[in-house]
């Protein structure tokens, strides 16, 4: 497969790194400005940008509408044991959207960045 790249605009740079990194397990690629990093975690390449003037993702679009965090798109982490991740990651204070939903295929979650963009933590149940 091939790496996949998810841009996600967050408010605090800073804080989104230290979420992915520290609590979903991403690497840092490359964190070249105060305005954008890239990460990684598997095929999944995660592009963060603020909203600027500087360029880049976080540029306003040419009628003025601002690149914005949050919103219900979001990308799919697989784990092993949802119900230790819930654990894990409430204790280290994420917010969630959901509490465990149960489905015909897989249960998931959705926990929010400390920005408020979602993440679906998924467990398949094959």
């Amino acid at each position: 497969m091939s790496t996949v790249s998810v841009r996600y605009i967050v408010d605090d740079l800073d804080a989104a790194i230290g979420f992915y990194r520290d609590d979903l397990g991403f690497e840092v690629v490359m964190h070249p400005a105060p305005t954008f990093a890239m990460l990684s975690r598997g095929d999944l390449r995660l592009l963060l940008s603020v909203p600027s003037g500087q360029g880049g993702g976080g540029q306003a679009m040419p009628d003025g509408r601002r690149p914005e965090p949050g919103g219900w798109n979001r990308f799919q982490l697989e784990v092993d044991d949802l119900r230790a991740e819930f654990e894990r990651l409430r204790a280290a204070g994420a917010r969630f959207r959901s509490e465990i939903v149960e489905g015909m295929g897989g249960d998931q979650l959705l926990v929010e960045d400390p920005s408020g963009n979602a993440i679906e933590l998924f467990q398949d149940k094959r």
